[in-house]
């Protein structure tokens, strides 16, 4: 009997501690809204804008993108019918680039990852009944893509595409043409440099962690996402200052917006996220993290060609 009271116990003070962080958890949410609204209000008033960084802050992307949308989606002029998002590679989707969007601009979007524990995750917060969202557990290929995109009802026009898959980002993009966004937002590896228009070689099964152990190996340069958007009717606005995500706007929506060339864009990111053979961060920096992967294999996009590093 003494045993059973105790348990009892110990359930009700996990249930309390749990229930606590859960509120918690939703007070701290609700006051990054509200600094996030206030940052809105402020980048409203700037009389210029020289460059995208000018307008980042962070609710809950990773760096500056949550700024950058902001102010990307007025400067194009979203319409209502297009206010929706597409995300993948949300992981359980406490840094993402839209969740800003759905939480603040009340958007529709749909989102994948490929755990289903981050999706069962994602389903179980207050705004997935609170908004309209649809998260869905996939492997995301470029032969797959478009009939997930669609058997998941989403096509035609729309307001952003957010792309990051650490790999194929830019074999996925090129196979996409069930939707027509106005911006789109693309992981870059800003360790291959911007001279050269190269990928990973596509593999419908790349893993970043396991494809080099430096964790250094995945996506696609600069010029290449931006050899794609051309053939694809976009212009490249910016790179945040982090320099891992890059910016998009369709040629007929650019209503002022500038075209960035590749050097002007180009940020040498400052990110040390590299592990050494054992899986341990490594905090390589500058030119080392492209002799550390040096001897790879990647795709030049143009020539299809493939080139060692």
């Amino acid at each position: 009997m003494q045993k059973d009271i105790e348990n009892l116990i110990i359930e009700h003070v996990e249930i309390a501690v749990r229930n606590g962080l859960s509120k918690l958890n939703k007070r701290i949410s609700e006051l990054m809204l509200l600094q996030g609204k206030q940052l809105c209000i402020e980048n409203e008033k700037r009389l210029e804008v020289n460059s995208i960084h000018d307008v980042e802050f962070r609710v809950f992307s990773q760096f500056g993108e949550d700024g950058i949308i902001q102010y990307l989606i007025k400067k194009t002029n979203i319409k209502v019918g297009e206010r929706i998002f597409i995300e993948f590679g949300v992981e359980n989707y406490l840094e993402s680039n839209t969740r800003f969007l759905l939480m603040n601009n009340n958007w529709r979007g749909l989102v994948f990852d490929g755990s289903p524990k981050n999706i069962e995750s994602i389903k179980s917060q207050d705004y997935y009944w609170r908004h309209d969202l649809t998260a869905k557990c996939a492997w995301i290929t470029r032969d797959n893509i478009n009939e997930l995109l669609t058997e998941n009802g989403f096509g035609g026009d729309i307001g952003i595409l957010s792309i990051d898959i650490d790999g194929n980002d830019y074999w996925v993009w090129e196979k996409i043409s069930c939707v027509n966004p106005v911006i789109v937002i693309t992981e870059w590896n800003s360790v291959f440099g911007a001279e050269k228009c190269i990928s990973i070689p596509y593999d419908a099964e790349f893993n970043r962690s396991t494809a080099h152990h430096s964790n250094l190996f995945y996506g696609a340069s600069i010029s290449a996402l931006s050899f794609l958007a051309k053939k694809k009717g976009y212009a490249l606005v910016g790179s945040n200052s982090a320099g891992n995500n890059l910016f998009f706007v369709r040629n007929d929506r650019l209503n002022g917006l500038k075209e960035m060339s590749i050097e002007e864009a180009y940020i040498e990111s400052k990110i040390r996220e590299s592990r050494d053979k054992e899986g341990k961060l490594s905090y390589l920096s500058g030119k080392s993290r492209i002799e550390e992967i040096r001897g790879m294999v990647v795709t030049d996009v143009i020539s299809l060609e493939e080139l060692v590093l």
